[in-house]
């Protein structure tokens, strides 16, 4: 039980991360000039304790050694502890992630525990999860705690050779240099590389732990619309498995972080923003490119849940759902056969028992945690019912168990508004407004849009989100944004990505306008004028050991790559060379990552399929509704690489755009690269030259 009688900095903070921690025995500082000044001027290494809200094996560690009285008292004797929400400051997780890799030789995660030099914030020594007794072949987290504090005080002559090696070694990962550009034969091995890896069983890629690698199956799914058709049914195979699978939650929508298991049936009960903006959008494309029913339920649930539970009032989208509640992962989400019967009809328990996989054995310690096992056709022949009068049982059995659940003690809600996730999640629900025929998807996104421009951006400049979902615990704070941090790489790049898929869902000319401010800050602050590609911090942000750079995607795609095809996208559309200039830096630049390691580059690869193969741009140009029409004709069907904008006749606009004018009647215009055809003067018309190409 953790005490509640101590009270340390962190209880001044806003990240509900950091909040977690106010109460423990721990001296704990946020990170800043008086903690780094405090470790120097004593001569204490700095204890760095890097995680997020809703990390279940955060949590454990918490409970474990941050509330533990002892293990608190050797920790502010021996250090000075610094605790980092890694979702406010993602430049600080990026870099002793990597420190991290090169010290331990293996990949890290969260909890993340480094040991840093007090004079230079170099890294020495760093863990994840630490138990409390020797277990799992680690050592305990006091023994941990002792051995490094007499390493530091005992080998300082070792320590700064040491110090030098890690920071050589970390500033020379990644940063790319001008070569010649990549050619399609990186694709293509792109392309196998994920198929060596690919699990032709259960979907998706390698072993347990399993990740959707939403970034890769999007790659798969554009390079598939080609002649290689394989490439995309990988795609499309994967979210078959994953949708049916305990990865999605089957009462409320939405998915899970990960798979423990490669069967995708039992998760890693966190939901987070990120995950979901990326899935949503993945499968509402994959529902316009297959047509399969299963993919646009699993869309439709998916943006429900998000407007449902994630959306705040004011507009913006909330950071994650806690894989715990009461103190236990899944208790939530998870349920004895005993509780479903009792929540159900006699004519709804057969099909949810079959559908719902309660009569096989219990697949989460004791107890169950949904998938779906069966279909209610299949069901339906197992029980002798008829298909409809199945699927009307199971939908019935959902609404009650969800209601049954909505009785239990919830997950913790992480309220950040971060700005990066919420571009994934608007670009999502532009996409599935779009794909799914959902206007109240793409109001929702709009809404998220709005309150991005009113918040996030202030003087000129993006902010990377604010607190409490800017509401009132925000203003009763005083803190217009989050802590008032500048943006990253990753706020500006998911933002312009989202923009240009809102223009296309809702003409309006306010989100171009800050779409082509958006480029030009990212082309002053964050790019690399001598190696090409951007800096994922910008020039005047807070000097650290490393700024970081990286091409490789992680959790989410990478930056470098979504920068670069957004930039791409509106340097076409504008007729902008300096977008153009920037997008094909940044490829060459990643060039040599991109061959060494293609399938860890699936950002960039997509990128580069669409350097390589131009986007066709269709501007429609007339009076609003008789554009609707026009619209359906260049929608008919997917087209990865076509982006289409209704463009009201009153509009007033930038660059090329300008040339593109409104007539006595509605006109198309069809451009691929630097290739524009004569205007199209019906929809029919329209839709021959996008079918023939000419």
């Amino acid at each position: 039980m953790q005490a509640t009688s101590h009270t340390n900095r962190l209880a001044l903070e806003t990240s509900p991360y950091l909040l977690q921690h106010a109460h423990n025995p721990v001296d704990w500082h946020p990170w800043g000039e008086e903690a780094l000044a405090q470790a120097r001027d004593a001569d204490l290494p700095i204890l760095l304790s890097i995680g997020y809200s809703a990390c279940h094996w955060c949590h454990v560690m918490a409970h474990e050694s941050f509330e533990d009285e002892a293990t608190a008292a050797l920790m502010n004797a021996l250090f000075v502890n610094i605790k980092v929400d890694r979702e406010e400051r993602p430049d600080l997780d990026k870099i002793y992630q990597l420190a991290h890799q090169v010290l331990a030789r293996r990949p890290g995660g969260w909890p993340l525990t480094v040991f840093l030099n007090p004079h230079n914030q170099a890294p020495f020594f760093a863990g994840t999860y630490f138990p409390p007794e020797a277990r799992y072949g680690l050592p305990s987290f006091r023994d941990a705690l002792r051995q490094v504090a007499d390493y530091y005080h005992r080998r300082k002559d070792s320590l700064a050779e040491n110090n030098r090696s890690v920071l050589e070694i970390l500033r020379s990962v990644d940063a790319g240099g001008p070569s010649s550009m990549p050619d399609a034969t990186v694709l293509r091995r792109g392309r196998d590389a994920m198929a060596a890896d690919y699990d032709s069983h259960w979907g998706g890629f390698g072993g347990a732990p399993k990740f959707p690698m939403a970034g890769s199956l999007e790659f798969l799914l554009r390079y598939g619309d080609g002649a290689d058709r394989e490439a995309g049914e990988m795609a499309l195979h994967a979210l078959s498995r994953m949708a049916v699978g305990g990865l999605q939650d089957h009462l409320a929508g939405g998915f899970y972080r990960y798979s423990v298991d490669e069967r995708w049936e039992i998760p890693h009960f966190e939901k987070m923003l990120y995950d979901n903006g990326l899935l949503l959008a993945l499968y509402s494309e994959a529902y316009a490119r297959s047509g399969e029913p299963p993919l646009r339920d699993t869309a439709l649930a998916a943006a429900g849940w998000l407007i449902a539970e994630m959306q705040a009032p004011e507009g913006g989208y909330y950071a994650a759902l806690d894989a715990d509640s009461e103190g236990e992962e899944g208790r939530f989400y998870v349920w004895s056969r005993d509780q479903v019967r009792h929540a159900l009809s006699e004519a709804e328990w057969p099909v949810a028992q079959r559908c719902f996989g309660l009569d096989s054995p219990p697949n989460f310690e004791g107890r169950w945690h949904l998938r779906l096992a069966a279909t209610p056709s299949q069901a339906a022949q197992a029980l002798n019912l008829e298909a409809a009068e199945a699927e009307s049982l199971l939908q019935s059995a959902r609404v009650k168990l969800l209601q049954t659940r909505g009785g239990r003690v919830r997950p913790g809600r992480d309220d950040k508004i971060l700005t990066a996730w919420n571009a994934m999640a608007i670009r999502a629900m532009a996409l599935a407004g779009r794909w799914l025929g959902r206007p109240d998807f793409i109001d929702s996104g709009a809404r998220a849009c709005e309150f991005l421009r009113q918040r996030a951006w202030v003087g000129g400049r993006l902010y990377a989100g604010c607190p409490g979902g800017g509401g009132s615990r925000q203003e009763a704070l005083g803190i217009p944004l989050r802590g008032g941090l500048p943006a990253y790489l990753d706020d500006y790049a998911y933002l312009l990505d989202a923009l240009l898929e809102l223009l296309q869902a809702r003409w309006n000319s306010d989100w171009l306008a800050w779409a082509t401010a958006l480029a030009d800050d990212l082309l002053e602050r964050y790019v690399d004028a001598e190696r090409g590609g951007f800096y994922f911090t910008a020039a005047d942000h807070e000097a650290l050991i490393l700024r970081p750079k990286s091409f490789g995607d992680d959790a989410v795609p990478a930056g470098n790559g979504v920068a670069a095809r957004s930039l791409a996208r509106l340097g076409h559309l504008l007729g902008e060379p300096r977008y153009l200039q920037a997008a094909e830096q940044t490829l060459r630049a990643a060039g040599s990552a991109m061959t060494r390691h293609p399938q860890a580059h699936a950002a960039l690869l997509t990128a580069l399929g669409e350097w390589l193969e131009p986007p066709q741009i269709v501007v429609l140009r007339g009076d609003e509704a008789a554009m609707a029409a026009w619209q359906e004709q260049a929608g008919l069907s997917w087209h990865p690489r076509r982006m289409v904008f209704a463009i009201p006749r009153e509009s007033r606009l930038p660059g090329a755009l300008a040339a593109r004018q409104a007539g006595e009647a509605t006109l198309a215009y069809v451009c691929a690269g630097n290739r524009c055809l004569p205007p199209a003067v019906s929809p029919q018309q329209l839709r021959a030259l996008l079918v023939s190409g000419t």
